[in-house]
């Protein structure tokens, strides 16, 4: 677990330090960096979502995905969630589940948190997910400068994600197959590809409905072989 605690701390100090810096930023730099994270994510959405090996499993995962938290209204479970967390913790950020959100697909989609989880779960080398770490810390900066605390937040998701992928990884071996990986990365991407726009105020992407796609991509490419 070595690699994920690490990778936990990176995210809370780039988070604190996103946070102090925010307050000193005059509005037409935090307009920049919203800008400049928005064209980033867009970038890294598109990267991501290019290693789809099966392009039907993941228009269809998307389709069925989305269906599933509409009916479910994922945003409004996910929206009375966080106010009871913000509740808790007394804070006043009007993007906090955003945020949260946003952190959460960054820092846990990828082939770099499965493949590292994995590798320190089976051969005790946490070197890819002690690079993650650097990546994600000045990743969680940024994004903290924009939505304030729920990035922060991120890292709870986080820990249970790629903990639980750590501790089971010789089971998570053999079903997370390279296809997998790559399906799992695809939809993903697409989803950050929606974060992007929304950052950008291009189109409003409720990527909230869309999460359930990412257990939807799981069934439908198994069922694919």
């Amino acid at each position: 677990m070595t690699g994920t605690l690490v990778n936990v701390a990176a995210v809370l100090v780039g988070s604190a330090v996103g946070l102090l810096l925010r307050k000193r930023f005059p509005e037409k730099i935090q307009a920049i960096i919203f800008q400049a994270v928005g064209l980033a994510t867009l970038a890294l959405g598109m990267k991501l979502s290019l290693a789809a090996q099966n392009f039907l499993v993941l228009i269809f995962s998307l389709i069925l995905g989305g269906i599933v938290g509409e009916l479910a209204q994922l945003e409004a479970r996910f929206e009375a969630a966080s106010e009871a967390l913000k509740r808790r913790v007394h804070s006043q950020e009007a993007r906090f589940t955003e945020g949260l959100i946003t952190a959460f697909l960054i820092f846990c989609v990828g082939s770099m948190t499965i493949v590292g989880a994995i590798n320190e779960g089976l051969r005790g080398d946490p070197t890819l997910l002690l690079t993650k770490s650097v990546l994600d810390g000045f990743t969680s900066l940024a994004l903290a400068s924009l939505y304030g605390v729920g990035v922060l937040f991120s890292t709870l998701p986080l820990l249970l994600f790629q903990g639980a992928i750590t501790l089971l990884a010789g089971q998570a071996q053999g079903f997370f197959t390279p296809v997998m990986i790559d399906q799992l990365t695809a939809v993903g991407g697409v989803l950050i590809l929606g974060i992007g726009l929304n950052l950008l105020e291009i189109k409003r992407i409720q990527t909230t409905h869309l999460l359930p796609a990412l257990v939807v991509v799981v069934i439908l490419t198994l069922i694919a072989g």
